[in-house]
């Protein structure tokens, strides 16, 4: 590498664009940071718009398909690195990609895919987010959807947990409870939720038909309100007295015996 090309100020104009999209304030691009996240975005079909990478970072194949993808690749001291990292023990390898367009599917659009698209309403913690984007992509639903006040799909954190699965999803972002229901309903899908007052097991829902699967806040769940505008209500059965499970463990369990059905 020709040392001339190093960036060696912690305010160089393209370390303060790497930290202003690291930290939410550029929506227009996402952040994804580490080997194995850059490898992940290289598999799907999103836009790379630059690469920084350290000084010290020896990874030549790697770099090699990013510059496939952007001719834009910075090299940065590593000293200043971390200055742009969101890791506490950063790879070396930072990529700005263009945020992916969400749309909203039509699951009967797509008959070889799970017949499902999946509504988080305002789910806080974006790790839960990104663990169920990878559990989702996993199942192999048509699409998510994410309420308004929700974690953002693409920060780095919800990234790093949905270990590349939120750059293949459809996914969409910031859209009101009452929209969905009613595109849901436009679309013939059987909305359903999952609620501990529920009767019905969700092994005995039949996941084979066109459904509009929500999950509400960790914290709270679904008001009353937002329950009555649901068409179906299922339980997951529980021993002990256990009161409710980890969301991205509920998601799993639903999404997995859907995927079962199909």
């Amino acid at each position: 590498m020709n040392k001339t090309e190093i960036i060696t100020s912690r305010e160089n104009g393209k370390l303060i664009h790497a930290r202003k999209v690291r930290d939410g304030k550029l929506r227009s691009q996402i952040f994804v940071e580490g080997r194995r996240l850059a490898a992940e975005a290289l598999r799907s079909d999103i836009v790379i718009d630059e690469c920084l990478i350290s000084d010290e970072f020896n990874h030549g194949e790697l770099i090699g398909a990013v510059r496939e993808r952007t001719k834009n690749v910075s090299v940065v001291a590593d000293r200043l690195f971390k200055s742009i990292a969101d890791t506490n023990e950063p790879q070396g390898i930072v990529l700005l990609a263009r945020r992916p367009e969400g749309i909203m599917v039509d699951p009967a659009s797509q008959p070889a895919i799970l017949p499902l698209v999946l509504f988080l309403n305002e789910i806080s913690n974006p790790s839960n987010l990104g663990a169920i984007m990878r559990t989702a992509e996993a199942a192999g639903v048509a699409g998510v959807i994410v309420s308004t006040n929700s974690a953002d799909a693409f920060s780095p954190k919800a990234i790093r947990a949905a270990m590349g699965s939120s750059f293949r999803l459809k996914i969409r972002e910031n859209v009101e409870y009452a929209d969905v229901i009613a595109w849901a309903k436009d679309q013939k899908l059987t909305t359903t939720v999952a609620d501990v007052s529920a009767k019905c097991s969700y092994t005995d829902t039949d996941w084979r038909q066109s459904r509009l699967l929500i999950f509400g806040s960790e914290a709270h769940g679904l008001s009353e309100e937002q329950l009555a505008n649901v068409d179906e209500k299922l339980l997951i059965p529980m021993e002990n007295s256990v009161e409710s499970l980890n969301l991205s463990v509920s998601a799993g369990i639903i999404l997995f015996e859907a995927k079962r059905q199909s």
